[in-house]
C-alpha cells in the first residue's frame, strides 16, 4: 500500500520540484545577471539546464546534506573528542561553555 502512494506521488513531485528550480533559476538570473554583468535573459529551459548543471557540479545528486569524504557514518572530530572525555572533563567543558570561557573539547582535560 505504501509503495502505491509513493508511485503515485513521486512523479508529480519530481516534476513540481524541477519546475520550481527552473523558475527560480530563471527569475534570479534574469533579475541579476543582465543588470550586474550585461548578460542576456534566459528561457525556462536554459534555466533548468543551468540548475541541473550547477547541481551536478556543486551539489551532487546523492543523499541529503554534506557528509564529508567518509559518507554517512563519518563522525565529527569534536564528537570523537567528546566520546573520549571522562564525565568530569565533560562537566568542566559544559561549565566553561556556560560561563563563556575559551575551553574546547581538545583542551578540556588539560589544566591551566
Amino acid at each position: 500500500m505504501k509503495k502505491k502512494w509513493i508511485a503515485l506521488i513521486a512523479p508529480p513531485a519530481i516534476v513540481l520540484i524541477a519546475w520550481l528550480f527552473g523558475e527560480a533559476t530563471m527569475h534570479l538570473w534574469n533579475w541579476l545577471m543582465p543588470a550586474l554583468f550585461g548578460l542576456k535573459l534566459i528561457t525556462f529551459w536554459q534555466a533548468l539546464g543551468l540548475a541541473i548543471l550547477f547541481r551536478f557540479l556543486f551539489g551532487g545528486f546523492g543523499g541529503h546534506g554534506n557528509h564529508g569524504p567518509h559518507g554517512r557514518h563519518h563522525k565529527c572530530l569534536h564528537s570523537e573528542r567528546w566520546e573520549r572525555m571522562t564525565p568530569e572533563e565533560r562537566d568542566r567543558f559544559t561549565q566553561a561553555a556556560r560561563t563563556g570561557s575559551a575551553a574546547s573539547p581538545a583542551h578540556a582535560g588539560e589544566s591551566a
